[in-house]
């Protein structure tokens, strides 16, 4: 079946359906999701697409589960390239080249990726103008689709014309970027989240259910390595590692972003400036167009955490968890020791009695305690 889907794929991608041929593979990939070629061709209709954030998620993946594919290099090179990170775009050509020694189109783009690195640190500033505006930038085909990516920089037009389903917040100290997704009650295996060199996926996808992208272009560089992300009971906590003490006027990167303002710690509370203004109260911006009290959002959440109405064997949990929290020693070694000598069957508060003996099990009423033999 999934075969069926991938030939279909292909032969939409032909035809420039490309909406159509991801469609198709990600119903591809969702019966055969251990497939790196799925992956890897995703990423090339999201390429089409423009979806670049996308198309580096997927050319990730298909390099987790074959690091030997050098296509899923290539892709994840273009689509990074697109997005102006030209390191990781760099580094991207330069494994899927010693993996592809004879395919010169790795050589081309890693020397462009050179040229874009040389520019951004300022080393062709004392270029003629004419020649910086008349380069010409050269297009790469994808040899096994025999379609053409064009490789020049372009304005990065919006990525995912999805309604979001889940509403998320964030706030920014000198040196991370926090932002709280609310999903709640998401098992942390439907959660897939990637960090690049300017870039965030944030994944979740729970069977029976649409899958939920938020992959935005961040408005500065972090440093992947040092990123995390934890999934609690009630959201999504995602911690980005500034590459810079700067301040970020947004969450998402934009062309039309003022320069960014550095970051000072002035007793403990946190302050911005830039030259020629003076000092003034940092401002928490937030996905949505109002001012948010994080104190009160804070105590929202716990209340909502404590308040969660549970039921079967989670109910009962939660029930005997409240009252090991906020008991005394004896008691909880009352609880643990009960628990332990009747395998579980038993489950006492009263050290006094069950201290000085051992706890014999008592199963439910129509059941009995058997012993293994070994």
């Amino acid at each position: 079946m999934a075969s069926d889907l991938e030939t279909k794929a292909k032969e939409a991608f032909i035809d420039d359906h490309f909406e159509l041929a991801a469609d198709l593979y990600s119903q591809a990939i969702s019966l055969s999701p251990d497939n790196a070629e799925l992956f890897a061709d995703r990423a090339q209709a999201n390429l089409k697409l423009r979806n670049f954030t996308g198309a580096v998620a997927d050319a990730n993946k298909a390099i987790e589960i074959d690091p030997s594919l050098s296509k899923a290099y290539f892709r994840k090179g273009n689509a990074c390239y697109e997005l102006e990170e030209y390191e990781t775009a760099k580094a991207a050509f330069e494994l899927g080249s010693s993996l592809a020694p004879g395919d010169a189109r790795f050589a081309n783009l890693i020397k462009k990726c050179d040229d874009r690195i040389a520019e951004e640190s300022g080393d062709l500033l004392d270029q003629p103008l004419e020649k910086a505006s008349t380069e010409v930038v050269s297009v790469e085909s994808d040899q096994e689709s025999g379609q053409i990516l064009n490789e020049a920089p372009n304005e990065v037009t919006s990525q995912l014309n999805v309604k979001q389903k889940y509403r998320h917040e964030y706030y920014q100290k000198p040196e991370e970027v926090v932002i709280t997704i609310f999903a709640k009650g998401i098992p942390a295996q439907n959660v897939a989240i990637d960090f690049g060199e300017q870039i965030l996926s944030v994944i979740i996808d729970v069977p029976g259910e649409d899958a939920y992208h938020f992959q935005p272009r961040l408005f500065g560089k972090i440093a992947p390595e040092k990123c995390r992300y934890d999934v609690l009971p009630s959201k999504i906590e995602v911690r980005l590692a500034k590459a810079e003490p700067l301040n970020w006027t947004s969450l998402d990167f934009s062309k039309d972003s003022t320069i960014p303002k550095t970051v000072t710690v002035v007793s403990d509370c946190y302050s911005t400036h830039s030259e020629g203004t003076g000092s003034q109260r940092p401002s928490y911006p937030t996905s949505k167009p109002r001012r948010v009290d994080w104190d009160k959002l804070e105590a929202q959440v716990k209340k909502e955490e404590k308040e969660e109405k549970l039921d079967g064997d989670a109910a009962l949990n939660k029930f005997f968890q409240d009252i090991y929290k906020d008991a005394d020693e004896d008691t909880r070694r009352a609880m643990r020791k009960s628990f332990v000598e009747s395998n579980g069957t038993v489950l006492s508060t009263n050290w006094k009695e069950v201290g000085s003996k051992k706890v014999e099990g008592s199963p439910p009423e129509g059941m009995e305690v058997k012993k293994w033999e070994y």
